[in-house]
C-alpha cells in the first residue's frame, strides 16, 4: 500500500494573495495540488521546501522571471551570487511572502514535468529521506547523486520530489509541507501505521480531516482521508 501526493501546502499571512501570484505565474499542471492557508506566524529563516521551475528555452526562462518579477517576487542571494555575476544557470526568486523558488535553464530529465520541474526538500541525509518517501509514495529513485537523490513520478509525468543536501538543521515549522491520502477503500490508520513504521512519527493533529506527522528528519506532512 502507498499514499498519493494530493496537496502541496503553502501556509500564508494572505492566502489569497498568494494564490494569485503563484495562478499569475503559470498554469498549475502537477498531479498534486496547492493549498494555501492562513499562518499568523511570519516567515523566518529559508525555507526547507522550494519548487523547481521548469523552462523551455533560455528565452522562456527569461520570460518566466520577468512574470514573476512584475508580480512581486525579488531576486534573493541564498549563496549563489547576486544575479550580475551569474555564477549558476539557474534563478533564484522569492515569492512576495518570501518563499523561495528557482527558474531552471532547460534541463532534459524535466522535460515531462509541466510546469512544476521538482518539489525540492533540503536534507540532512538525502538517501535516507528519498528512501522513506519513495515507500511513503511508492515512487521510485531516478537520479542518485552525491548531493541529492530524487523521485521520478508515476509514469514519467509532473514533478520530481527531490532531496537536496544541506548541513543546517531543521530550525522551524515548513511552511511548505506535503498533504497524502491513501486510496478509497484503504484504511487511513492502517496507513498511519505504515508510515510510522518506514520512520515517521505523529503530532497528533489540530484538524479533525488529517493526522498530523513528520519524516524522519522532522518535516510536517499530514495524511488525509482516503481518495
Amino acid at each position: 500500500m502507498a499514499s498519493q501526493l494530493v496537496n502541496l501546502v503553502f501556509d500564508s499571512a494572505l492566502p489569497r494573495d498568494l494564490a494569485g501570484f503563484w495562478e499569475g505565474l503559470f498554469s498549475w499542471d502537477a498531479p498534486f495540488q496547492p493549498a494555501f492557508r492562513s499562518e499568523a506566524v511570519p516567515k523566518r529563516g529559508k525555507n526547507r521546501l522550494h519548487l523547481d521551475l521548469t523552462s523551455r528555452s533560455p528565452g522562456h526562462q527569461a520570460e518566466l522571471v520577468d512574470r514573476a518579477l512584475s508580480l512581486g517576487a525579488r531576486h534573493i542571494d541564498i549563496g549563489q551570487g547576486p544575479p550580475a555575476e551569474k555564477r549558476v544557470p539557474w534563478v533564484v526568486l522569492a515569492d512576495p511572502e518570501g518563499n523561495e523558488f528557482c527558474v531552471l535553464e532547460p534541463r532534459e530529465q524535466y522535460e515531462g514535468s509541466g510546469a512544476i520541474a521538482s518539489v525540492v526538500t533540503d536534507a540532512l541525509d538525502p538517501e535516507r529521506l528519498a528512501r522513506f518517501w519513495a515507500a511513503a509514495l511508492g515512487w521510485e529513485i531516478g537520479v542518485r547523486e552525491k548531493t541529492i537523490v530524487g523521485l521520478r513520478p508515476p509514469g514519467g509525468r509532473g514533478p520530481w520530489v527531490e532531496f537536496l543536501a544541506t548541513k543546517e538543521e531543521k530550525q522551524h515549522k515548513n511552511r511548505l509541507r506535503f498533504e497524502i491520502a491513501p486510496r478509497r477503500g484503504k484504511s487511513r490508520a492502517a496507513e498511519v501505521r505504515r508510515l510510522r513504521e518506514l520512520g515517521a512519527t505523529g503530532q497528533g493533529s489540530a484538524r479533525q480531516d488529517a493526522v498530523a506527522m513528520v519524516d524522519p528528519e522532522g518535516n510536517e506532512f499530514s495524511v488525509l482521508a482516503p481518495r
